[in-house]
């Protein structure tokens, strides 16, 4: 198994060096159909209403899309787009709030003009595509509240017809769609990923404006070294919440970048056991209290799915955004929040960081591990940014291009302050401050420089050959496991005419997430057959006497912080654990008998912190989750003449 992911060609993505306007003019994609066009005013008196639709027969809009397209909070902003699911359709609705001289609705006209695809179409049926018609229809309606007759022709030009269907002529995944080869390959047939189908990206391709993918820099950006912990927190599937305010675009572009990120390449997926969470993690996108009902019946069929041979979607995970802090309070409901900075914050000196917890109030903060490998990301873009000319994909074309140097890596981005880092990132532990100083002193410093060398191989091996020539994207795997990109690149098509932006960041991050995803699941695939070839298991009396050595070995108490530094350390240890449900329980009763040994050596292969006890009880978790086993992961230590000293 482990051999099958050697000797792969090397992987590439073609990207153009010289848009060709003309082209790019007469090959905009056609709009995907849609099932629904609906139209909602603000009533002072009924609030949210209905004012015009059409809808296919079997589409449900009263009751439903009001309150999915509106979020809370809409009447403190002028403008916003929601994304959002509903059954099988992913919706989409341009929010305006208007000045006008009209003492009946206040002098302010609140109206969405929003769309419902059908989910076939991707993972959010590509609704963005309609981003700049509705946008449209919204300011004319906004200005005639009664000119009607433009969304009459809206749905007509746009509605699905019955005899329309996915289309046949293309290979569509979740997030990538490619033109069909002319006959299918021999052997194992699957979908062509971004990877293995460089072939396919006709020239003049590029993330269409209003693509959530544009927002991945500023993701980053957001989250610093807590998207690692956010990341890591996807790959276990969890329900993941993002506690936010008005507008909510931003929010809705991240719940899908998440998701993206959090994709399982295709062949790493098929080396998995078949019982593994599923390769993607749902976006659930703007949600509300009236979604409350679902979410509850979602996370009972979690339950039942852990017994079911053939389990559902439901209860398997997802990702959302919301503006009620009523489902925040409900700690049940979802295994992380993250809660959102308010807007004001983007005018603080200092950066404002989301706050990451768990059920009971449990922070998750990013590992020491985490921290340097942010900045390694970070100087990695900026290498492959430098001195690109980039223009933003929904601004004016007088916009004064900006132009990134190396040098803006030294930003507040990466440049953590002493109290933002205290913040957002866990103290160093005792434990390994003293092996840091026992090896110091053992080797003269050789062996810290050593691994510090071997560290930065394995960061540079997530950004290598994304090279930063305009006409080549190259995408290779790293040393010892395919990465190919499987869903990875989000919906390639044409930009505007003169948009100079070709997304090479966007596309450099999505690769460097699959590469670690790839590296993560890769390593304890050879772990776990290693432990099956060689018979080295744990039995589980072994097991329980290694555990209580390990807590000691992960120590979480740490260096240079007070005692409420001190006292918030269990919190590490207890916020992977903290959100486990009677699912969990009963899961860890399913598991297999014999554990798995992972290895202080297997931890730093797969990019993890080996002092970090929430990095241990991660792999913990995912080893249950992907193959069914019980985990026992070895703290780093050192000893003499048999004797462990730290």
């Amino acid at each position: 198994m482990a051999a099958s992911r050697r000797g792969q060609p090397e992987l590439q993505v073609r990207l153009p060096s010289s848009p060709n306007v003309a082209t790019a003019a007469t090959t905009l994609p056609d709009l995907p159909p849609i099932s629904a066009l609906f139209l909602i005013n603000f009533d002072v008196k009924a609030g949210y209403t209905i004012s015009w639709k059409a809808s296919k027969p079997s589409v449900e809009l009263e009751g439903v899309v009001e309150y999915k397209s509106l979020p809370s909070g809409l009447h403190t902003v002028s403008e916003d787009l929601i994304y959002f699911v509903h059954d099988g359709y992913a919706g989409l609705s341009a929010f305006i709030n208007a000045p006008v001289e009209d003492s009946e609705v206040r002098n302010a006209r609140m109206l969405a003009v929003g769309v419902l695809v059908p989910l076939s179409y991707g993972r959010l049926g590509r609704a963005w595509r309609h981003a700049e018609g509705l946008k449209a229809l919204t300011s004319a309606l906004a200005v005639d509240s009664k000119e009607t007759s433009l969304l009459d022709e809206y749905w007509q030009k746009n509605q699905a017809k019955e005899e329309e269907a996915v289309p046949t002529d293309q290979l569509e995944s979740p997030t990538v769609t490619f033109s069909a080869p002319s006959k299918p390959p021999q052997g194992h047939v699957r979908n062509r990923s971004a990877s293995d189908g460089a072939g396919l990206l006709p020239p003049g391709h590029k993330l269409s404006p209003f693509h959530p993918a544009w927002s991945l820099t500023k993701l980053l950006d957001t989250f610093g070294p807590l998207i690692f912990p956010i990341h890591r927190a996807a790959l276990l599937r969890k329900r993941i919440l993002l506690s936010c305010h008005a507008p909510v675009q931003e929010a809705c572009n991240f719940v899908y970048d998440i998701s993206i990120l959090s994709n399982i390449p295709q062949p790493t997926f098929d080396l998995l056991s078949t019982n593994s969470p599923p390769h993607r993690l749902r976006p659930l996108f703007s949600i509300g209290v009236h979604d409350i009902p679902f979410l509850v019946e979602d996370s009972k069929a979690k339950r039942h799915n852990n017994n079911d041979e053939q389990p559902s979607e439901a209860g398997t995970g997802w990702i959302a955004c919301t503006t009620d802090s009523i489902l925040a309070k409900k700690d049940t409901l979802w295994d992380l929040l993250i809660t959102m900075p308010p807007p004001h914050s983007s005018q603080a000196k200092q950066h404002v960081w989301p706050r990451l917890e768990g059920p009971q109030n449990l922070q998750i903060r990013a590992t020491q591990r985490d921290l340097r490998r942010f900045r390694a990301l970070k100087a990695g873009l900026a290498r492959l940014q430098a001195t690109t000319t980039t223009t933003s994909p929904i601004t004016s074309p007088t916009t004064t291009p900006h132009i990134t140097h190396p040098q803006d890596a030294n930003n507040d981005a990466v440049l953590l302050s002493e109290a933002e880092e205290k913040e957002i990132v866990e103290p160093l532990s005792w434990t390994a401050l003293a092996y840091s100083g026992f090896m110091w002193w053992a080797s003269a410093g050789e062996q810290a420089r050593a691994e510090q060398a071997e560290e930065s191989a394995h960061d540079a091996e997530l950004l290598a050959d994304l090279s930063s020539s305009p006409s080549l994207l190259r995408m290779e795997p790293p040393r010892s496991s395919s990465a190919d990109l499987s869903t990875s690149i989000a919906s390639l098509t044409p930009r505007r005419a003169g948009d100079n932006g070709e997304a090479r960041a966007e596309l450099a991050i999505i690769a460097y997430f699959h590469r670690l995803t790839t590296q993560v699941l890769g390593t304890l695939v050879d772990v776990v057959d290693s432990a099956s070839d060689d018979g080295v298991e744990v039995d589980d009396d072994e097991e329980e006497e290694e555990e209580e050595e390990e807590e000691e070995d992960l120590d979480p108490n740490s260096f240079g912080g007070d005692e409420e530094d001190r006292g918030d350390a269990p919190l590490l240890r207890g916020a992977a654990r903290s959100s486990r449900t009677a699912a969990d329980v009963d899961a860890d009763e399913a598991l297999d008998g014999r554990g798995i040994r992972i290895g202080s050596e297997a931890m730093a292969s797969m990019g993890l912190d080996v002092w970090s006890a929430a990095d241990a009880e991660f792999v913990r978790a995912l080893v249950a989750a992907y193959f069914g086993r019980r985990a026992y992961v070895e703290g780093k230590g050192v000893e003499v003449c048999g004797v462990r000293v730290c």
